[in-house]
């Protein structure tokens, strides 16, 4: 492995053990799933990871190119028998049970998205790149765009509304990264805020009511707002250098609802602070900025596209995540990646940056 590797393996493991402390801390009442306490579980999702990140890292990324489309098929095909047979758990219909743990499809299809976009956006060859910026909007935006739509369909049928918004967000993202026509994507935009009041109405009562507390709050104190309430109150409290591992009273006391899964930073917050924060923001910027360094450096087209699109998909979590948590965006269910607890996503950002790895090594060895 290279010093990157090495680098970015170290930073990994730091935020996801910053993740398990703080799972622990969170969950002092002894939360269990099938008589594993939650840390625990996390630990083994934390060590299967490392296991995942560590195998796709020794494959060629140059793989993904040929799989591409057969990996966009089995990410229908999951999200299909989500749809028939999936497990429900608090009225959503996410998950697939395998073995002794449960899967949730949607997570791994936002990666299978970003690699086929890549794919779509480059040319098989090393170091070509196909001429988007001329392309017209039918070939650069309506047809990977139809691709899209699929499976956003499957998964606001779940329903999850963030996570489809969340692979919307990853489109365009990846408009930007193949530099498809400027002009284009402002339509696109454009065009969303034209009609979305038109889709006000096809929204549940419960999404709709989680838009109206975004914008206030303390309209349902006690109902959809507790939980962005309480968890602005866990962040506010924490100060300058937080009350110090286990005497957060927000999330000790369990006043705060999802203490160790979506709103896992405003838990660590309180905690450590505002330079506890400030040290974990630090982690993950070095993080987003050592993907971005591959994505700039490789000469392969491709990898370029696949490292800015993981990159850009992390960033984009990180920050939905943190705006959620303090109020400047809707609550949406989008965890915080290597920190939140949960296997899916765990699993899929190690996935994630086991690639980055290797697109990192190929380039180094040439």
């Amino acid at each position: 492995m290279t010093k990157f590797a090495y680098r970015l393996i170290f930073i990994v493991l730091l935020i996801a053990i910053i993740g398990i402390i703080t799972i622990y801390s969170s969950n002092m009442d002894g939360v269990y799933v099938s008589d594993v306490p939650l840390y625990l579980r996390q630990i083994i999702w934390v060590f299967f990871g490392l296991i995942c990140l560590l195998g796709i890292s020794r494959i060629s990324y140059r793989r993904l190119w040929d799989g591409a489309y057969l990996f966009y098929i089995i990410g229908i095909i999951f999200l299909l028998i989500v749809a028939f047979s999936g497990l429900v758990r608090l009225g959503a219909q996410r998950w697939l049970k395998i073995f002794w743990f449960s899967f949730q499809p949607s997570e791994l299809m936002k990666l299978i998205l970003v690699i086929f976009l890549a794919r779509y956006f480059s040319k098989p060859g090393l170091g070509l790149r196909r001429d988007v910026q001329n392309w017209g909007f039918t070939k650069a935006v309506l047809i990977p765009f139809a691709f899209i739509c699929l499976p956003v369909f499957l998964i606001l049928n779940q329903p999850d509304l963030g996570t489809a918004l969340f692979i919307f967000f990853i489109f365009i993202a990846m408009l930007f990264i193949a530099q498809v026509n400027f002009r284009f994507i402002l339509f696109i935009l454009l065009g969303i805020m034209l009609i979305s009041p038109l889709l006000w109405q096809f929204l549940k009562d419960y999404q709709k009511t989680r838009l109206l507390v975004f914008f206030n709050p303390n309209a349902d104190p006690l109902g959809a707002g507790y939980t962005v309430i309480q968890s602005k109150i866990a962040v506010a409290s924490g100060g300058l250098f937080g009350k110090g591992w286990l005497a957060g009273s927000q999330s000790q006391l369990q006043f705060l609802p999802e203490s160790h899964t979506d709103f896992i930073f405003a838990t660590f917050a309180e905690q450590w602070g505002f330079v506890g924060s400030l040290v974990l923001l630090l982690l993950y910027y070095l993080l987003i900025r050592y993907a971005l360094k591959v994505a700039q450096r490789t000469p392969d087209y491709f990898g370029r596209l696949l490292a800015g699109g993981i990159a850009l998909t992390l960033s984009i979590q990180i920050l939905i995540n943190i705006a959620m948590t303090i109020g400047l965006a809707p609550v949406v269910g989008i965890p915080l990646p290597l920190l939140s607890y949960g296997g899916s996503c765990l699993l899929v950002t190690f996935l994630s940056l086991g690639i980055l790895i290797n697109i990192e090594k190929r380039l180094f060895f040439k």
